[in-house]
Parts: C-alpha cells; sequence; structure tokens
C-alpha cells in the first residue's frame, strides 16, 4: 500500500462514521434500533440481507478452497446459500416480519418466552451468544489478517482497528445505520469486484478466459464437488444455510423484521437470493484463475487473493478492494453486534434482573448500546485466539463451529413459527437443542477435549442438526404441548394479511418459569 491506497481507505471509515452519526437522529427508541421501526423499504433490507451474509473470510478462507478445489467454492457455499433464502422467502420472511407487526417484538427470539417458556428462550439466547463472540471474531481475525498482509501491522492491531470503527457507527446509529453503510459497502464492492475480474482477464487470455482457463487450472477444479466438499456435504449444507439464512442468523433475522410488511420481507428475500446467485460468481472467478497467477505461500492458501491483488492491481483501485474486504466484515459483524444487542436488552436482562423489564426508552437505548459495545469487545479478545489450537484456524470456526452449531440453536426458533410443528413445544424445543449441541461435541472432540480426525466434515455439520431435527419433530408427536395460548401466536404469525405494526411492549413482561407460571413481581 502506498499513501493513495491509505486516502481511500481512510476515507472510507469516515464515510462510515458518518453514516452513522446521520443516522442518529432517526433512533428514537428500541423499536428504531433493533427494527428500524418496521419503516425499512424492501430493496434496502434486501441487500443489508445480503451483506451482512458474509465478511472477509470470503477473500481468505474460501479463496483458499478456491484456490485448492476450484468452483465447488461456490457450488458448496454461496449456491446453498441462495437455494436456502429462496426456500426461506415464502416458508419464514414473512412470520418473523408478522413477529414485529403482529406480537409487537424487538428481538427474534422475543416471542419464544410464549411460544415455550422462559427457559428455552434463555438457552437458545445464551447459546447463540456465545456462538457469535466466536463466529464475529473468526471474522474480525480474517479481516485482521489480510491488513497484516497489506500494511505490516499485527494482526491484534488491525483487530482493533477494524472493530473500533465498526462500534462507533453501529452503536450510535443501530440498524438505520448498518443497512445504509451496507448499503454503500454493496456499491464499494461492486466497483472493487468489477475491477479485480477485469484485472484477471487483462493478465490471462482476455474476456475469452472465461471458457479458455478450464484446461489450464489444475485438475479437479471445474468440478462441482471436490476434497471433503461432497455431494453429501453440498445436501447437508444445504440444508442448514436454509435455517441460518432464513433467520436462524439473528441478524438476517431483523431485516424481514425492518421490512413494512410480510411481502415486503418475502421480496427482500428473493432479492438476496438472486444476489447470491449472481454476485459471488464475479468475486469467486478471479479466486478460481489464481493458481495461474500467485504461489500461495500458506498450506491453506488463505493469502492467496492478497497476493494476487498486490501483484495485478495499481495503487488506488488497490486501496478499494482492500475497502472491499473491510466492506463485508463490517457488515456482517456491525449486524450481528445488533442483533445480539437486541437479544440481550429484550430477552437476557429482562430475565436476569426486574429493573429490565420496566426500562424507559432512554434506559433501553442506553442498554442497547453498552451491551454492543461489549458484544464486540469480547469478539475482538476471541479473535486474537481464534488461531489457537481450540479453533484450528479461522475457515474451522466459520464452517464446522457456526454450521455444526447453528442448526440446533436455530431449529426450535424457525420452526416454532410454523402451524406444522404446534405440538412440539419446551420439551422438544430443549431437548433437541441439547441433544443437538452434544452431538457436535461428540463428534468432533474426543473427552479429552482433543480434535477428532476421523470424522468426515459433511458429518461433522450434519449429524448435529439432524440430531435435533428428528427430535424436535418425534418429541411434539410423543409429548404433545400445544396450548391454546401457544396455538394463538401461532396462528397470528401464520394468517396472511398485515396489520399495523404494534407498539413494542415491555423487554419481557412477567417473566415464567420452566413450568409456564407467572413469576411473582
Amino acid at each position: 500500500m502506498n499513501s493513495l491506497d491509505w486516502v481511500v481507505l481512510i476515507g472510507y471509515f469516515g464515510v462510515m462514521i458518518a453514516i452513522g452519526l446521520w443516522s442518529h437522529k432517526r433512533v428514537d427508541n428500541v423499536s428504531d434500533f433493533f427494527t428500524a421501526g418496521g419503516k425499512m423499504p424492501w430493496w434496502l433490507s434486501g441487500i443489508s440481507h445480503h451483506m451482512s451474509g458474509y465478511s472477509a473470510v470470503m477473500f481468505t478462507g474460501f479463496a483458499g478452497i478456491a484456490y485448492q478445489y476450484g468452483i465447488t467454492s461456490f457450488v458448496t457455499w454461496s449456491f446453498p446459500i441462495a437455494i436456502g433464502i429462496a426456500i426461506g422467502a415464502r416458508l419464514f420472511a414473512p412470520r418473523l416480519n408478522r413477529l414485529r407487526s403482529r406480537l409487537g417484538v424487538a428481538s427474534p427470539l422475543e416471542y419464544l418466552k410464549d411460544r415455550y417458556n422462559i427457559a428455552t428462550q434463555q438457552a437458545l439466547a445464551w447459546s447463540g451468544v456465545l456462538l457469535k463472540i466466536v463466529d464475529v471474531g473468526a471474522k474480525w481475525a480474517a479481516i485482521a489478517t489480510l491488513l497484516s498482509i497489506y500494511t505490516g501491522i499485527s494482526i491484534t492491531q488491525g483487530i482493533f482497528i477494524t472493530g473500533f470503527i465498526t462500534g462507533i457507527y453501529c452503536t450510535v446509529g443501530g440498524l438505520w445505520a448498518d443497512a445504509l453503510t451496507e448499503m454503500g459497502q454493496f456499491v464499494i464492492q461492486f466497483f472493487a469486484g468489477i475491477a479485480m475480474l477485469v484485472a484477471v482477464l487483462v493478465e490471462l487470455d482476455g474476456v475469452s478466459t472465461f471458457w479458455t482457463i478450464w484446461d489450464k487450472l489444475p485438475e479437479g477444479h471445474g468440478e462441482p464437488t471436490a476434497g471433503p466438499y461432497t455431494v453429501t456435504f453440498f445436501v447437508a449444507i444445504t440444508f442448514i444455510k436454509t435455517f441460518e439464512y432464513s433467520g436462524g442468523m439473528w441478524n438476517q433475522a431483523q431485516r424481514y423484521m425492518a421490512t413494512g410488511s410480510a411481502r415486503e420481507a418475502t421480496r427482500s428475500a428473493i432479492l438476496s437470493a438472486i444476489l447470491w446467485a449472481v454476485w459471488p460468481l464475479i468475486l469467486f472467478f478471479p479466486m478460481w484463475c489464481a493458481p495461474l497467477l500467485v504461489k500461495a505461500q500458506k498450506p491453506d492458501a488463505s493469502d492467496s487473493y492478497a497476493l494476487m491483488t498486490e501483484q495485478l492491481l495499481p495503487h488506488g483501485l488497490l486501496g478499494l478492494v482492500i475497502v472491499g474486504f473491510f466492506s463485508h466484515t463490517m457488515a456482517m459483524c456491525s449486524s450481528d453486534a445488533n442483533a445480539i444487542s437486541a437479544v440481550f436488552t429484550r430477552d437476557i436482562a429482562p430475565a436476569l434482573a426486574k429493573r429490565a423489564r420496566s426500562w424507559s426508552n432512554k434506559a433501553g437505548l442506553v442498554a442497547a448500546r453498552w451491551s454492543t459495545i461489549t458484544f464486540l469487545l469480547l469478539s475482538m479478545a476471541i479473535a486474537t485466539q481464534v488461531s489457537s489450537p481450540t479453533f484450528k484456524d479461522i475457515i474451522t470456526v466459520v464452517v464446522k463451529w457456526v454450521a455444526g452449531l447453528m442448526g440446533p440453536i436455530a431449529i426450535p426458533f424457525m420452526l416454532g413459527m410454523l402451524g406444522t410443528f404446534r405440538r412440539s413445544g419446551p420439551t422438544a424445543a430443549l431437548t433437541s437443542w441439547a441433544a443437538g449441541l452434544l452431538a457436535f461435541f461428540l463428534i468432533n472432540y474426543n473427552l479429552d477435549f482433543s480434535q477428532r480426525a476421523d470424522v468426515p466434515l459433511q458429518y461433522q455439520v450434519s449429524v448435529p442438526l439432524a440430531i435435533s431435527l428428528v427430535l424436535y419433530i418425534v418429541i411434539g408427536f410423543v409429548k404433545p404441548e400445544n396450548t391454546p395460548e401457544r396455538d394463538a401466536i401461532i396462528d397470528l404469525i401464520n394468517v396472511d394479511g398485515d396489520s399495523a405494526a404494534a407498539a413494542v411492549p415491555a423487554p419481557a413482561g412477567p417473566v415464567e418459569d420452566t413450568l409456564g407460571t407467572r413469576a411473582k413481581e
């Protein structure tokens, strides 16, 4: 990087902070902070949904997969996401919107205390928060790794810089700031991605590279599945991503909740699905060509894309591509921070302290902002340890931990909205959640906590979800726990037709105990 690249990078940081400060005046209460008051246009929600779904891991971990295995990086990652979001466009997106418009909630998990009980809500909330701290830590580590390659600064310094800038705008402006910065980040990434694609085409055979490259690449790079990314893995990851990107990742659920109606939430999902099916092809093509242009220095080839940009791009454009890396990471991390803040403020805090159940708008906003800062700090601390033996490396955290653990957390939350599963109650939810987490541990680790190396990747990520899904359904039939009150909630979010947005209630109301009885105030 030279001075021109630094000008581009610093200018980008300045614009992100300015958007956050501008968004501050649009935030008057927790509903504005967490769901944009239900006033977000569907197209902005769709772009935000897309941008908040991936990070600089795209240019490190998945760039390494593209370098080693070719097009399977698209076939077994972004394409399954596009399929999953398209499925969820009708199945989950409108129902998530009705959680806000019909039930008046500001957190995706807020409805669980009435759909199941407070114990289920707390189990999913705490486990999801802990998983996201690790997940976002991996994202910080990924962008810091790239920054260290370009600038020479340490990974810890890179984590601090990106976390600090992100913390300013997402803490001040809430979901509005997240969505608006993600819109700007999408525009930046568009030009950066096109610049990198053109640079690769010019370096190789021009436009004809699109069809002449395949005979020159290493054997197997044109195969849709390769290495550990098998057909079984593709099926498993498609199933997982349907839950994860249709709302199982709480930041994705917020985008649907933020639109004005269930119909707009569906349109938002369709737009995001289209973007996931098309845009990653532009980003991946240079990565597929990388073996012909650079020799990766790291065993996992996670540095291949960064080496290629340094070799092919002039200064200025190099800065723009680096900004593109930041765009994805900051989009995902800031949206995750807002979602976790919503869950803590609306779900966890009211269960821990009576005072939190009657926070004023001002007190709720203060709590939301401080919980956002706390989450960012914890995830940044984890980021400094992401390459330790416990986590192994960045791609392990993202593929194995998130894919393997997301299912058990998402299944009771997502399927709980569907009328088909109204018989599944607290017993089904808690049992499926606990069994899925236990299965993840047993299939990935030995009893002494050392990592297992004898289980194929597709089973590591799919077995926990499969166990959770089967138990959730079977227990619902064996021990049905639907009640008139629970049925009423399900009916309310399943009936077509949109109503005016309800006022956001007190964070959790009178807290229920695990038997469903009201706790004494």
